[in-house]
Formats: C-alpha cells, sequence, structure tokens
C-alpha cells in the first residue's frame, strides 16, 4: 500500500467532497467534452465536473482513492472513468482532450516536464489546460503541499514548461485553501488557464 492508498484509507475524505475553489470558480473556461484530471484523489473535483455536463477521465497513482471517488460519483449520481496509474508510467494520449486539470498534482521536475508536455500535445485545437498547485513561497506555511522544492516550481518556471499554452490567467497569489484536513489555511498558490495555441508544434517525449 503506497503512501495515497493509507491516506485516502481513513474515514471521510482527505481533502473534502467539495471541489477545488479554483476549478469551482474557472471551470466554465473548460469547453463542454471530454476532460482529462490527473493526480484526482478521491474524486472531487472529477465528479464536480461531470455534475456540470462534462465527460471526465480521472487518474490517480492510488487505487483506495480511485475506488472512493466511484463510490462519490454513485452518490452524485454521476458518471466517471477512473484509472489507477503512476504518473512516471503514464502516457497522455495527443489531441485527445478538450480541457486536463491539475489540481495540487505536484510531481518532480523531470516528471512534470514530461508530462505537462504531453498534456499540451493531448489537448485537441482550442482545448483548455486548468492548474492550481502550491508555489516555492508555501515552503513559508504549514498548511499542505510537498515539503520538496522540486516540487514546487515557480510562476515563471510552469509558464515555460507549459509552452505552447495561450495564457488567459496566470499568476501567483496567496490564498485561504480549506479542502479536508491536509491543505487548512494560508496558502502561496500557483494559478493557471490557458487554451493550446493550434499554430505551435509540441513534442509528447
Amino acid at each position: 500500500m503506497n503512501v495515497w492508498d493509507t491516506r485516502y484509507s481513513h474515514p471521510g475524505h482527505a481533502y473534502g467532497t467539495a471541489p477545488n475553489d479554483f476549478l469551482r470558480a474557472h471551470y466554465t473556461a473548460l469547453p463542454m467534452g471530454r476532460i482529462l484530471s490527473l493526480c484526482e484523489g478521491e474524486g472531487r473535483n472529477a465528479v464536480f465536473l461531470a455534475s456540470a455536463g462534462y465527460k471526465v477521465s480521472s487518474v490517480d497513482a492510488s487505487r483506495v482513492g480511485m475506488e472512493n471517488a466511484e463510490v462519490l460519483a454513485q452518490q452524485r449520481n454521476v458518471k466517471i472513468e477512473t484509472e489507477v496509474a503512476d504518473m512516471t508510467a503514464y502516457t497522455i494520449q495527443p489531441n485527445c482532450w478538450d480541457g486536463i486539470v491539475f489540481i495540487f498534482a505536484h510531481l518532480p521536475q523531470l516528471i512534470r516536464r514530461r508530462i505537462y508536455r504531453q498534456a499540451i500535445a493531448g489537448l485537441r485545437p482550442a482545448g483548455v489546460l486548468l492548474l492550481e498547485s502550491y508555489g516555492p513561497n508555501q515552503l513559508k506555511f504549514n498548511t499542505g503541499g510537498p515539503k520538496d522544492i522540486d516540487m514546487l516550481p515557480s510562476l515563471a518556471q510552469v509558464q515555460t514548461e507549459l509552452a505552447g499554452l495561450d495564457f488567459i490567467i496566470a499568476r501567483e497569489v496567496e490564498r485561504e485553501v480549506l479542502e479536508g484536513n491536509f491543505h487548512s489555511g494560508r496558502g502561496s498558490v500557483l494559478q493557471i488557464v490557458g487554451r493550446r495555441n493550434t499554430s505551435a508544434q509540441y513534442s509528447v517525449q
């Protein structure tokens, strides 16, 4: 059992059942259609998007998390697809998704760069990527997120790694993150909404 299986095995939902605040505020930027939610956890964001009419596929390394996501979807009377996969081995197929969502999907730089490249290529023309994650200034707070700076890129790094998007929102802000037991209090976050630039060429390697 990995660390995420252990976290998601406890009663209740580690990050709550309500969607991420940034996603809830900006999800309408996502074109209606197929959405891929990576590092989905226990399904709160996938279920929210499915409730709004999107066809959602969620991926997470935790089998327990994906099982909990399926239960939450049943409770909310929506359907989502779930897949258990580690991001070190996962491949995003090109030109498949109307939207791709990363909510607190903290990955080591080498994996993150590959996944971000694949995500850009994975969007259909004019598809949209939506992301919120903790930034490097989160290390000043004790309110959640990784302690490894390699998993906390700066806004400039993320924008470089997501080259190929036309950014609608690209900012670093401090806000209250009140999402379950593990994100609780003021935090420093990066927020991205970007549309695929259809004139650019993309590599998935």
